[in-house]
């Protein structure tokens, strides 16, 4: 582990000194920690990508010169963070979240992000690449002070380059959060990095009260839940992801009924165009249908489902409202941080006749 970044002048402070500063509500993959007597924290991430386990990465966030604790294993960053470089869009949404894109000197794939201050300053931010193909160069030029990373199905291919420069990283999980609040609520870490936690929690607790107080008020009405289908074909394959999902959960709390039971797993699953063209026949909603503009688009692409219920009644729906030119879709960038908004969206979708005087935010009917 990276040590050298944890030589601070300074009091030593030790594990026992420890206490917690932040224990999230909804999120699973990281905690705050306090130090008794000091203002430096520490950041604990907990298994940030798909398929991890017992795996703990740590940064200490150094304040007023102080040392890490006599033992740390882990990383070091001088607070607050003033250059950041973002590998993820959902990043620069939290960043946004609590009024910090300011901080954000890189990203990756600059064309694809939709945030409009990140759009409007482009030329004065550096694009470093994807994860596995970055311009370490022009990545040393930018001068960081931290990283944000994020890990698929592993531990990102810029770790060990990153350790050997000696510029240091922090996971940010949310990737792996199946609950959308859990999602929003790393803000919080990130708000850690910018001296901005207080605010940021406060952010995140009034969207938590507005996502609640949506669902409550749907629940409350007592009425008939559709059934939902989701996604298209990604190649041969069409896939569905588990019962606990993101995606799954926010139908359910719009009062819907996700159609997809068997998948009970911490993963997405394929099945075949046979049992897609079942399912979405016996659905009354079908949502996230890709980049599809239209329902004649939709009946060109994929002829079998043109006589299911939701095609032939029109109640087909594309997260797409949002996107950049080159099709980056702000659904997957603000819509993190905005789980409210998205929720309100499908309450529209799964019960037109609430909330009828709300514009959709992230979605639209397929017309």
């Amino acid at each position: 582990m990276l040590l050298t970044a944890c030589n601070y002048s300074g009091n030593t402070v030790t594990q026992a000194d420890l206490s917690t500063a932040y224990q999230p509500e909804y999120a699973t993959g990281f905690s705050i920690d306090s130090i008794d007597g000091h203002e430096s924290t520490v950041i604990t991430v907990r298994n940030p990508w798909q398929g991890a386990d017992s795996v703990v990465s740590r940064l200490f966030i150094a304040r007023n010169g102080e040392k890490a604790p006599k033992g740390f294993e882990g990383q070091c960053l001088d607070a607050p963070a003033g250059r950041i470089v973002a590998m993820s869009s959902t990043h620069i949404a939290m960043l946004d979240a609590i009024g910090e894109t300011e901080r954000i000197v890189g990203v990756s794939g600059i064309d694809f992000i939709s945030n409009p201050e990140i759009r409007k300053h482009r030329d004065e931010i550096g694009d470093v690449g994807y994860d596995g193909n970055v311009n370490y160069e022009r990545l040393l030029a930018l001068e960081p002070d931290i990283v944000l990373l994020y890990g698929v199905n592993g531990a990102s291919a810029m770790e060990g380059k990153l350790r050997e420069l000696g510029i240091p990283f922090m996971y940010v999980g949310d990737y792996v959060e199946e609950s959308p609040l859990g999602k929003a609520e790393w803000m919080v870490a990130l708000g850690e990095l910018t001296d901005r936690r207080r605010d940021a929690a406060e952010r995140f607790s009034d969207m938590a009260d507005a996502y609640n107080s949506l669902s409550n008020y749907v629940a409350g009405q007592g009425l008939e839940e559709p059934k939902v289908m989701l996604n298209t074909p990604y190649g041969d394959s069409w896939f569905m992801p588990p019962v606990q999902s993101y995606m799954a959960t926010l139908i359910s709390d719009a009062s819907g009924e996700y159609i997809f039971k068997e998948n009970n797993s911490d993963s997405s699953v394929p099945i075949d165009m046979e049992e897609a063209y079942r399912l979405t026949a016996n659905a009354w909603r079908w949502i996230n249908v890709s980049n599809v503009s239209s329902l004649d688009e939709l009946k060109r692409l994929y002829p079998k489902f043109a006589d299911t219920r939701p095609v032939v009644n029109g109640d087909v729906y594309t997260n797409t409202l949002r996107t950049t030119p080159e099709r980056g879709n702000d659904f997957y960038e603000s819509g993190i941080v905005h789980p409210d908004l998205i929720l309100c969206d499908l309450i529209k979708i799964m019960h037109p006749e609430l909330l009828a005087d709300k514009e959709f935010t992230y979605y639209r009917k397929l017309e």
